[in-house]
């Protein structure tokens, strides 16, 4: 797997280089913001950004393709390069391109084909009235659950549904040709969550300097720990950084000294 960690004043320019150096572009790779960046106060409290760039895998397959050494052959302990050039009389051949009515059609396949199997996950939890409600911007498609046993679906702290989120996603990109980024919901738990989280990170933000501690919350999602970042980026008391390796990475907000 294809991975680079990059520091930068800010979020935006950590990714930026971190493209660079990777030779990818934002589409082509998943970003984990680390650490959010800080100006501080008069210099004091600053620090700068820090973000893991991991190139996706079919983009890391095709990179490694084409950076492998082609072999030659051997004719008459003469050395023949494999890439030659065009024949006269021979038309190179094209892929043709798809056209965006047939890309539109294959993406609304991939969404029923997600749904489908979502629905096939609840009904063998015994849920058997779940209702979608979907919405497709671009590249990123939100798909929304209902039922009665929405608190099967989501589990402790959001647990189950986002393990659900994480499969349905390899399923919804399983045949498209263009890369879709999957956002899963019950009931508008995500909404009430980040809420909770916010409230939670003032609350320990002020705890911390209370007792002029460490505060350390328990592993959550880099999505989770990217909103308590947020919540708290703006506060030059106190600074915000994880720690761990996934899938047990926390988030620590420590007093400034």
């Amino acid at each position: 797997m294809k991975q680079h960690t990059q520091i930068g004043a800010t979020v935006e320019e950590a990714i930026s280089l971190a493209l660079q150096k990777l030779g990818q572009t934002l589409e082509q790779v998943e970003v984990e913001v680390l650490q959010e960046g800080k100006k501080g106060f008069l210099g004091f409290g600053s620090r700068q950004a820090e973000v893991r760039v991991t190139v996706k895998q079919a983009e890391a397959e095709q990179s490694t393709a084409k950076i492998e050494p082609q072999e030659d052959l051997i004719v008459d302990d003469q050395s023949v390069d494999v890439i030659s050039k065009e024949l006269p009389g021979e038309e190179q051949v094209l892929e043709p391109e798809i056209q965006p009515e047939k890309q539109e059609k294959k993406q609304l396949d991939s969404i029923e084909e997600t749904k489908l199997y979502i629905k096939s996950i609840a009904e063998a939890m015994g849920i058997t009235d779940l209702r979608f409600k979907q919405v497709v911007e671009g590249k990123y498609v939100s798909i929304k659950l209902q039922s009665k046993d929405a608190a099967k679906l989501i589990g402790k702290r959001g647990q189950t549904l986002n393990s659900i989120q994480q499969l349905a996603q390899l399923v919804l990109n399983k045949s498209s040709k263009t890369f879709m980024m999957l956002k899963l919901d019950v009931e508008d738990y995500r909404e009430r969550r980040q809420i909770a989280l916010e409230q939670l990170a003032e609350r320990m933000a002020d705890k911390a300097i209370r007792t002029n501690s460490k505060v350390k919350f328990e592993p959550m999602p880099s999505y989770e720990r990217k909103i308590i970042h947020n919540a708290l980026a703006n506060r030059l008391d106190i600074e915000t950084y994880s720690e761990g390796e996934e899938p047990h990475r926390y988030l620590v907000i420590e007093p400034m000294k």
